[in-house]
């Protein structure tokens, strides 16, 4: 049986989900606010929905790749919302980085509806789901990942069953945002410690990458420092977002998180200089502001030195 999917959010991670389907030879639906991004769905040879009732009844699958929870609310329940035109059967996969206490409401109020749920939270970036290679921190029921298979394998390179709990996944990727976020933050302050007290920024990036320090975020994120490209991959104003998602639900727990306080205050900061559109890097603009560095390609572009 052909499975008929739809992408919810053509973001820079949705549209990667939504053109990896489509190579995979699904009938994919995009849903989106923008006209522009549509257009560009369409030529790739997707259909396009302009609301997400518009797709509903046509899609056995629907990945709701959103910004944040209040946005998976409207698409799922809002006006011209999902839920109301889904066949009995389908599946959602919810894959906002969300509170994990929000899952298991919205499951229940699917299944009233008779529709199942994947809490499906992704990691991978822009690049990992442009090759369909995106992770999947899943759980639900296993006829919804039954159902959701050719979806599941058309966008991700791996997929963990979690258990089926909705919730499960949301609390994993909670705690991988944690670490992306410090990551990224100790990343900046890092290089800008480096910078500021004469080493050569590459020589530096290298050594490092070679190097007990090195984290994948350092040797993701620290070229865009480099080519001084701050083209939002991944904002600033996510991991304000995500961190504070972080930090309340261990304020919940009675935990707490020291590190993930700090990063998330550096966040705050680069937002609070204008930044917080900016590729999540900018972070080192906020330690270039408070101790005067130039930062790489600054010179040559006629771009930012210190401060904004």
């Amino acid at each position: 049986m052909t499975t008929t999917v739809g992408v919810i959010g053509l973001g820079s991670m949705g549209w990667g989900a939504a053109t990896s389907a489509l190579r995979k030879g699904l009938a994919t639906w995009g849903c989106d606010t923008r006209e522009e991004v549509l257009a560009r769905f369409a030529a790739e040879g997707g259909r396009i929905a302009r609301r997400p009732a518009d797709l509903a009844a046509a899609c056995d699958v629907v990945l709701v790749l959103v910004v944040n929870a209040a946005q998976t609310e409207q698409v799922l329940f809002g006006e011209g919302g999902l839920v109301p035109g889904m066949r009995p059967g389908s599946v959602v996969i919810a894959s906002a980085t969300v509170d994990p206490a929000l899952p298991p409401q919205w499951a229940q109020r699917l299944a009233e509806h008779g529709v199942l749920m994947i809490d499906g939270p992704v990691s991978g970036g822009a690049r990992k789901a442009a090759e369909g290679q995106m992770t999947v921190m899943g759980s639900g029921p296993a006829e919804a990942f039954d159902k959701a298979a050719a979806l599941l394998d058309a966008i991700a390179g791996k997929v963990y069953r979690l258990g089926e709990a909705p919730g499960i996944g949301s609390t994993v990727k909670m705690v991988n945002q944690h670490l992306a976020g410090v990551h990224i933050a100790a990343a900046c302050e890092a290089m800008a410690l480096g910078i500021r007290a004469g080493a050569e920024p590459r020589a530096l990036y290298d050594v490092i990458c070679n190097s007990a320090g090195m984290s994948w975020m350092f040797q993701n994120r620290v070229p865009h420092i480099l080519d001084g490209d701050y083209t939002p991959l991944s904002a600033v104003n996510i991991f304000v977002k995500d961190l504070g998602i972080v930090l309340d639900a261990a304020r919940k727990l009675t935990f707490p998180l020291p590190l993930a306080s700090a990063a998330h205050q550096m966040y705050l900061a680069t937002a609070a200089l204008g930044h917080g559109g900016d590729d999540d890097t900018s972070v080192i603009k906020m330690f270039a502001a408070l101790a005067g560095i130039e930062l790489p390609a600054a010179a040559a572009s006629g771009g930012e030195g210190a401060g904004r």
